[in-house]
């Protein structure tokens, strides 16, 4: 994918394309999703330009916190009150937690809403980062800020199923592992869903390992 005014039109163009919202639920359709209403959160995906080929910025959590410890994920959270809108969430948590000015990010759109385990509705902002972004990390909770080329994420092959053991039952989910980085779950759907549409709808590999 080269960086650029024609990658800009990729990804517009891959948002143009239907797709539908997704879920933690979807490779475990015997677990029924939560009943309660579902909490609005948003999540930034953000590309930029790089000399190698355009990368994509995600984090990983601080090991200590309650939820999620030393997970990867977006720059992103719960849609505030004040927020007008997921885009405005996410580049205020954006802002928050990786020093990212709201200024350097285009907004090209948003894809369907991912449905989490935990009972958020998280909106996926895609981004066009221009540059001067320097990352400024958010004191306790995030442990690093790091890249991925949007070629790796980009391609369905590099997507797997994985399973593991939750609450005493095997758990299917979805990965894209990278370097150092375990990319799963929720981050790794989302990403699945941009990498389909970014391949014209070609489907993922199905790969999938034992517990």
């Amino acid at each position: 994918m080269a960086p650029g005014p024609d990658l800009r039109r990729q990804l517009i163009a891959a948002l143009a394309r239907p797709g539908d919202q997704s879920t933690d639920f979807d490779l475990n359709p015997l677990v029924p999703p939560p009943s309660r209403i579902l909490r609005p959160a948003a999540v930034l995906v953000g590309v930029m330009s790089a000399p190698g080929g355009a990368q994509l910025v995600l984090t990983k959590r601080a090991s200590h916190l309650l939820h999620h410890p030393g997970q990867i994920a977006f720059p992103g959270g719960k849609q505030e009150a004040t927020d007008a809108c997921p885009a405005a969430a996410a580049l205020r948590e954006a802002h928050e937690e990786v020093g990212l000015d709201p200024a350097l990010v285009e907004v090209l759109g948003m894809m369907p809403s991912h449905q989490t385990v935990t009972g958020f509705a998280v909106t996926p902002v895609l981004g066009w980062i221009s540059a001067g972004f320097v990352a400024r990390l958010e004191a306790g909770e995030v442990e690093e800020v790091f890249t991925v080329p949007l070629a790796h994420i980009a391609e369905p092959g590099n997507y797997r199923i994985e399973t593991r053991i939750w609450q005493g039952q095997p758990r299917l989910y979805h990965t894209v592992p990278y370097g150092p980085y375990y990319i799963w779950g929720a981050t790794a759907r989302i990403l699945l869903a941009l990498a389909e549409r970014l391949s014209d709808g070609r489907p993922a590999g199905r790969r999938q390992l034992a517990p």
